[in-house]
């Protein structure tokens, strides 16, 4: 049978459990999640008079702590309204409702025996063939078959998913001996496809895949600190975002996820893995030590290897822990030779490949790093790991790191890698010496638009299971690159479609990227069936390219200005019209002009995590992209009743004004970015691209035609000019907005309502976009937006001036 899940149960509601249970919430499923009931009345509970008894009392814990989840910023919700989906209860009063579930999750605190008798509960009332599975990050899986029954043991499994669930992608599918196969493959399956999660089969080995990786990596950096003389902020510079790593990179990581749930992992891997070759790394480094004695714990105890403070002005700073002395002091600004040499390079790999190549204390820092990475990854397979993509794949999604360490290896090069282990006395598995020998230089290779793994049972190279089906940009680029600039580039997808993709820095839109959008739409319209718009970058696009805006601005150049923006202007005209479909598909940052290209798109696939809004105000410009009009225009049909009418202006002025981002995609609809009916959000970003291709595809088959130019939007004028300039007005009385913000307001009021126009009229798009770029031009020839705009560009920072 086909299996579904419609009710998910999670039994403890933690960090980990109200969490777990707001993303299952997330996907539209109905949540049970139960907790245990309090032994004792709370202070408050008995100034109520409420006895033990009572339901408020007897659900205390688990409301509790789903209340305190749904405070977490960033919210583990993707709409407050979701939260509706979960309904809460006890372990003892409503134990027997997870017979109507078709998943149950445990995910009580770390203990066996606790573990253990949960389950024995669970057995009286979960219904044959129900799923269940333990979210455990450390005790052996196999050891919690004792005692239960055949149909339990064949339909469990561990499932770890990585704090915070809505955020990090990686689920591990931790199978025992008695696991059905069918089992696996359809937890491997859901939570691709339906969480949206990167699913990694794991054997039942200490930490699993990734928390080994990924600790090994820290430990050895602990203990490797002081033998390069190195301080916490420069190790932090060296293993953060130049690697294509999260900013937080080690120190900072360490003290968000707590340095005793570090220690727990470590001591875990040292006592249960006495035959692993780096078994002694895994040791506590006396630094470690003295402030896990000194409850330097990290942000959970305000201190551990960072530490927030003020100076003698009452202003905030972070100090760094000094390693040999252990006290707190200022941070020193890093500076390395290679640092500077990798900056300039926006692609990873070829960054990547730059930083070993100096001489300086940084190009010997990585040298250590990656010798002892490579062998350590390579002697994991097969002990963790059948494969090793499974490798990459884990710590790449449960660490944020933008390359494994066999796709880091393939980019040094083998003979490279296996030179750096050796020169670190380490060395590489057996396996990696046969493939050499057998003349197999390269981990991955690129084929037919997939990507391939080396595998280790037959020596040859196999489709990563579970693409088959899912299209690959990178996979694809280097054989079916069609047009390319600096800026862009436009790769076949097959079946007619296009597809193209920008890598500027942070995928801002300057010139380069407009004539990239032209071509895309030129080839769409004669050669192909259909673009999508999509990219690989960490953001879909950070916006209009503000550096240029502000040079033609400071120059007064004007008539370069005015030719810039309506050439913006027109292409996204160009995408509205066009005479094939245009799909977008944005995810993380998705604003200013990255939101507007959406905007004007037939069809927005969004990934989940796409954060979209209008944010020029806050360089002191209105949106100038066809952002105002389109605004405008997605009003307008509301325009019919007095007060909807100044409820759905008010709303929509004070989206831009306020300069709103959707912490969400699902919420970019309630701001009026996408649009009900027409645009659609996906969960997997993996998948993203796989349906944005399958909806252009169903748009041009159906015999796509451009939708008529519109003539007959309804503008507002003078009414709802006075609705702006008298709340902008109050605003500016009550110091809410500076006198410049009060301009900005008007200007963008100006745009909405279509002009000093006495009565409501029907306007065309044109009109729109003229008094959007006639707003913009005038507000680039005021000082203070120039100084807004200054004070992004050099030290990207919002100014309020």
């Amino acid at each position: 049978m086909e299996r579904k899940i419609n009710k998910v149960a999670v039994l403890g509601s933690g960090v980990m459990g109200s969490q777990i249970a707001c993303h299952f919430a997330n996907i539209g499923v109905e949540v049970l999640l139960l907790d245990i009931v309090p032994k004792e009345l709370n202070e408050k509970e008995e100034k109520k008079g409420l006895k033990l008894t009572d339901k408020p009392v007897r659900n205390r814990i688990v409301d509790t702590a789903l209340a305190s989840a749904l405070k977490m910023s960033p919210s583990p919700i993707y709409k407050k309204e979701f939260a509706n989906r979960i309904t809460t209860g006890n372990l003892e009063d409503d134990m027997q409702k997870i017979s109507e579930a078709d998943w149950i999750i445990e995910v009580v605190i770390e203990r066996l025996d606790i573990k253990k008798s949960v389950f024995e509960n669970v057995e009286k009332y979960r219904k044959p063939g129900t799923l269940i599975t333990s979210n455990t990050s450390g005790i052996p899986i196999n050891m919690m078959l004792e005692d239960r029954s055949e149909d339990f043991k064949q339909h469990f499994c561990g499932t770890h998913f990585f704090n915070p669930p809505r955020y990090l992608q990686l689920l591990e599918i931790i199978p025992t001996k008695e696991t059905n196969p069918q089992v696996i493959d359809f937890f491997m399956e859901y939570g691709s496809k339906f969480l949206g999660k990167k699913t990694v089969l794991c054997k039942d080995t200490p930490a699993f895949i990734a928390n080994r990786i990924g600790v090994y990596s820290i430990m050895s950096l602990f203990h490797s600190i002081k033998e390069l003389d190195l301080t916490v902020e420069e190790v932090d510079k060296l293993t953060g975002t130049v690697l294509g790593r999260q900013k937080s990179a080690t120190f900072r990581t360490a003290d968000v996820v707590g340095l005793d749930t570090l220690v727990l992992v470590a001591n875990g891997v040292k006592d249960n893995c006495p035959k692993d070759e780096e078994n002694n790394l895994f040791e506590l480094p006396d630094f470690i030590s003295k402030m896990v004695d000194n409850k330097w714990l990290g942000s959970k105890s305000g201190q551990g290897f960072y530490k927030k403070t003020k100076d003698e002005n009452g202003k905030r700073k972070i100090l760094s822990l000094d390693l040999n002395t252990l006290e707190y002091t200022d941070q020193k600004k890093v500076k390395f030779p290679t640092l500077d040499m990798a900056k300039p390079i926006d692609d990873l790999e070829k960054r990547t490949a730059m930083l070993i190549q100096g001489k300086d204390k940084a190009a010997t820092f990585y040298k250590k790093m990656f010798g002892g990475l490579f062998a350590y990854a390579s002697n994991r397979v097969p002990e963790i790991a059948e494969d090793l993509y499974q490798i990459d794949d884990a710590i790449k999604a449960g660490f944020g790191w933008g390359l494994g360490p066999f796709e880091t290896w393939d980019i040094l090069g083998l003979d490279k890698g296996l030179a750096l282990i050796e020169e670190e006395g380490k060395k590489a598995a057996q396996w990696i010496l046969d493939m050499k020998e057998n003349g197999v230089t390269k981990f991955y290779k690129k084929e037919n638009g997939q990507k391939l793994f080396y595998d280790l049972k037959s020596k040859s190279y196999k489709v990563i299971p579970g693409t088959e089906d899912i299209v690959m940009l990178d996979a694809l680029r280097d054989e079916n690159t069609v047009w390319s600039n600096a800026d862009t580039t436009i790769v076949d997808l097959g079946d007619g479609i296009i597809n193209l993709e920008f890598h500027t820095k942070m995928n801002t839109i300057g010139s380069g990227v407009i004539n990239g959008i032209n071509k895309a739409l030129d080839l769409a319209e004669t050669k192909y069936n259909g673009l999508v718009i999509s990219n690989n970058g960490q953001n879909f696009s950070a916006g209009a390219n503000v550096g240029m805006i502000f040079m033609m601005a400071v120059e007064q150049d004007f008539d370069e200005l005015n030719f810039s923006v309506k050439a913006f202007q027109d292409t996204m005209m160009r995408v509205r019209y066009a005479d094939a479909p245009v799909i977008v598909a944005p995810h993380n940052l998705t604003l200013g002009g990255g939101c507007e290209l959406s905007m004007h798109a037939d069809k927005v696939v969004a990934h989940a995590e796409s954060y979209i809004g209008l944010v020029e105000f806050g360089v002191g410009l209105i949106p100038g992209g066809g952002g105002s009009k389109e605004f405008a225009k997605r009003f307008s049909d509301g325009l019919k009743d007095g007060d909807i009418r100044i409820n759905r202006l008010r709303e929509r002025f004070l989206t831009i004004g306020q300069a709103k981002v959707s912490t969400s995609a699902h919420e970019a609809f309630d701001l009026g970015y996408l649009r009900e009916g027409t645009d659609e959000v996906i969960v997997s970003r993996e998948r993203q691209l796989t349906r944005a291709k399958a909806a252009c595809l169903e748009l041009a088959n159906k015999g796509y035609t451009a939708p008529p130019k519109e003539k007959n939007i309804t503008i507002s004028g003078q009414e709802g000019l006075g609705i702006v300039y008298v709340g902008a007005h109050s605003m500016m009385s009550g110091n809410y907005m500076s006198e410049h913000d009060q301009l900005i307001s008007e200007k963008l009021g100006n745009v909405l309502c279509g002009g000093d126009i006495s009565e409501r009229v029907q306007v065309s798009e044109q009109y729109l976009l003229d008094l959007e770029r006639k707003a913009f031009l005038e507000l680039c020839a005021e000082r203070k937006t120039l100084e807004r705009l200054e004070s992004m560009v050099k030290k990207g920072k919002v100014l309020r001036n």
